[in-house]
């Protein structure tokens, strides 16, 4: 068939299979769900969903704090009208379960036959606000939970229709903003949190700054291709087939009903940068063909014979790199790493089937005039590896000392993260959060479950007596600032029998006061602020509270003293208990994140060596290969433990793809090595042709790489900003050492007479 009608065709069959592609695209979804971020298969997640089922999320909550005007305290007669105007709007909006407000909060009491709810404020009588506020931080669970303790700030909690997702969650925040401007509250008075604020700013920022770092890569890009080759089509085709393979993955995405979420949605802007390579080693391979004089024809021949294999070694080692964030517990890493690698080995298949199908269809291929005497590369890299040669000495031992660095600072790493740690310090948001850490309770949830043992409920005398221990030390010792329990609910009742005496408030001094009590209880059971805190029957109660966020390590610390104090402590023959709830998976994710990482790179080396061992069927080589691309590995931890950036879920990804992204140019020197081998024998003399053929697309390709993953330095999350830095560094760190350690140390191990290395078989010779 001729080769035209054979690109034609080619080219009729990739527009179908990307039609197909692009139906399959169009049906992607956002997934809005944090949840999907807890450990998935963990036996704790299990045990969490079910105790949801029980006594419902934990952070199905909207705290909402309002600060009082300046000089005033929240007893102030005209701020508490706001706060009741803003209560009782929110009262009605849709998903609002419940409202905890300053001005509906009441003290129940009960007298003789009669129930009554006094309220705990009386603006309306000035005479009464020392009464009022005296009460009030006497009264436990207040104070911290609905009234700062400096009494310059309030807060509302709204219980919220459990698992809220994004658009119903923005409509009833902007809700509630339209609802403090009626109300006369400054916005800038009044600070959100929880789990929706995070989600909403999460999302609106991420599908926002994907499109500024799409843009500024295009960009970057295609400025570089048009420095690099000054052709049109050598900037147009390259992002013709990267855009196809995005196209590709997505499609796969929507064919396999995968969503997109805070982690798949970088594989667009991943594959832009990472798909290139492949592009540019064809391109450039092209492009010296008729430097030499080549015709289209034979420089395409010998372009695809002797790129295909190294290309696609690369794209193999690349995918792999991604494959390995599989072992990850955390589902959207987990799909982010599958569908990222099959989306580069769809782009190395466009690379291999359109770019030739439209170089062949081009009327006009040639870029430049013939030269006979090599390209205007030859020169500059010439001199660069006479200079690597003349230095070697000093490029040993500046590695040595760099690697020797990197060690003692990579064991600062630590493995630390906060609830909003991917907002820098000074974002509204985190300071917003910050400030119910510093007035109130604090917004990271605790969850602990109360399960008696044998024929007692939950209200047995002996079982109170027990949580009410857990209470104090959870307290005194481990931080909780606010609490409620099925012992609270006992004490709450005991006082409001004894009219609203805050003496009263203590469980009974014996099975006698207690049977009455339980009796009044049981009769409410079925109500929700009671559900919440102990199961209908009596079988389960619940200990929940807030806690400032005091980061994945203090929790850990926090956790273990706890875990341990239960076991010595707790009398396990009457109440048992689990740590759960949202915050614990969360801290479990961290715990996992170690291991997965060192499975995932002991993965990718793991596969490179093989790869290198069955390429030259020698181990010196292996070594050879895997210490230029480790050693940039060991350099960036050494930077984050010099900058004291914490391992945390989204670094976590770091190692892995910048280890298979960075071996890359390994690979394809390597395998331009063995090709040349086939008809030079001189070691020496193979390095440096391979070093001149190799090297304009490995400096071409880092470049556009580092330059790709430089642009998520303009995120306002430290995350997506440090995965960008230090994968950036990693590249730009394995570049030096490609072009200077690499052939030192293939020429080293070597050097000695009667070293071979395997040669490729029926190599096309090289001209250089």
């Amino acid at each position: 068939m001729p080769l035209r009608r054979l690109a034609h065709l080619t080219l009729l069959v990739l527009a179908l299979l990307t039609g197909l592609a692009g139906y399959y695209a169009s049906q992607l979804r956002f997934n809005y769900n944090f949840n999907d971020f807890y450990p998935a298969g963990d036996p704790d997640l299990d045990y969490y969903q079910g105790y949801t089922q029980r006594f419902g999320n934990d952070n199905d909550y909207l705290l909402l704090g309002l600060e009082a005007p300046a000089g005033q305290t929240v007893f102030a007669p005209r701020f508490l009208a706001q706060v009741d105007s803003l209560t009782r709007e929110a009262r009605g909006l849709p998903h609002v379960l419940s409202v905890t407000s300053p001005t509906t909060l009441t003290n129940p009491v009960v007298e003789g036959f009669g129930f009554y709810n006094l309220p705990y404020l009386h603006p309306d009588v000035p005479a009464s606000r020392a009464q009022d506020s005296t009460l009030i931080f006497r009264t436990p669970g207040l104070v911290g939970n609905v009234f700062s303790r400096d009494a310059r700030a309030v807060a509302l909690v709204f219980q919220l229709t459990p698992d809220l997702e994004k658009p119903p969650g923005d409509s009833l925040l902007a809700s509630l903003r339209q609802g403090l401007a009626r109300a006369g509250l400054p916005a800038e008075r009044a600070h959100f949190a929880g789990r929706l604020v995070a989600q909403s700013v999460f999302v609106d920022r991420l599908q926002w700054e994907l499109v500024v770092f799409m843009s500024l890569s295009v960009l970057l890009v295609t400025g570089l291709l048009w420095l690099t080759f000054r052709t049109w089509w050598g900037v147009l085709l390259p992002l013709v087939v990267v855009l196809g393979a995005i196209l590709w993955g997505l499609g796969v995405m929507g064919a396999c009903g995968i969503s997109i979420d805070l982690m798949t949605a970088l594989l667009p802007l991943m594959l832009f940068v990472v798909g290139m390579s492949d592009t540019i080693h064809i391109i450039s391979r092209y492009v010296s063909e008729l430097g030499y004089g080549a015709g289209k024809k034979d420089a395409l021949r010998i372009t695809i014979k002797e790129s295909g294999f190294g290309s696609g070694l690369s794209a193999l080692t690349t995918s792999i790199g991604f494959f390995t964030l599989m072992t990850s517990t955390i589902r959207p890493i987990h799909n982010f790493g599958l569908f990222t690698g099959i989306a580069v080995l769809l782009a190395f298949v466009l690379s291999f089937t359109l770019l030739p199908a439209m170089l062949v269809l081009l009327n006009k291929p040639a870029l430049r005039e013939p030269r006979k005497h090599g390209h205007d590369w030859d020169g500059v890299l010439g001199r660069l590896f006479s200079g690597v040669l003349r230095q070697r000495r000093l490029i040993y031992v500046v590695s040595a000392l760099v690697l020797a660095a990197s060690i003692g600072l990579s064991t600062r790493v630590r493995i630390n993260s906060s609830l909003l740690d991917d907002l820098s310090k000074n974002d509204p948001v985190r300071q917003d959060f910050a400030f119910f850490d510093t007035h109130f309770a604090g917004v990271r949830p605790f969850e602990l479950e109360l399960k008696p043992v044998g024929n007692r409920t939950i209200y047995d005398p002996a079982v109170l007596r027990e949580i009410e221990q857990i209470e104090g030390y959870l307290g005194h010792t481990y931080g909780l600032q606010f609490q409620a329990s099925p012992a609270t609910l006992v004490k709450a009742t005991r006082k409001a029998l004894h009219g609203g005496e805050l003496a009263e408030y203590r469980l009974p001094a014996d099975s006698t006061e207690l049977k009455p009590l339980v009796a009044k209880l049981m009769l409410l059971r079925k109500k929700p602020e009671f559900r919440a805190l102990a199961l209908p029957d009596g079988s389960a109660g619940r200990l929940t509270g807030r806690m400032a966020d005091v980061g994945s390590v203090r929790a850990d610390e926090l956790n273990r003293n706890l875990r341990h104090y239960l076991r010595t402590q707790l009398d396990t023959t009457v109440l048992r208990t689990r740590l759960t709830g949202s915050s614990n998976l969360i801290d479990k994710n961290n715990e996992n994140l170690t291991l997965n990482m060192i499975q995932g790179m002991a993965i990718d080396i793991a596969m490179v060596t093989l790869i290198v061992l069955l390429l030259f069927r020698s181990v010196r080589m292996t070594l050879v290969v895997l210490v230029p691309n480790l050693l940039p590995i060991l350099v960036v931890a050494g930077v984050m433990g010099l900058a004291g950036v914490n391992m945390k879920v989204s670094t976590s990804i770091i190692f892995t793809i910048a280890f298979g992204i960075a071996v890359d140019d390994t690979i394809h020197f390597i395998s331009k090595l063995r090709l040349t081998l086939g008809h030079e024998p001189n070691i020496f003399k193979a390095v440096r042709r391979t070093y001149l053929l190799a090297g304009k697309a490995v400096i071409v390709t880092s470049l556009i790489l580092v330059g790709g993953f430089c642009t998520l330095l303009f995120s306002s999350f430290d995350g997506t900003f440090y995965v960008g830095l230090l994968i950036g560094l990693t590249l730009l760190f394995g570049v030096v050492a490609e072009l200077t350690l690499l052939p030192l140390l293939i020429l080293g191990v070597y050097k000695k007479r009667g070293s071979k290395l395997a040669a490729a078989p029926d190599a096309v010779p090289e001209r250089v």
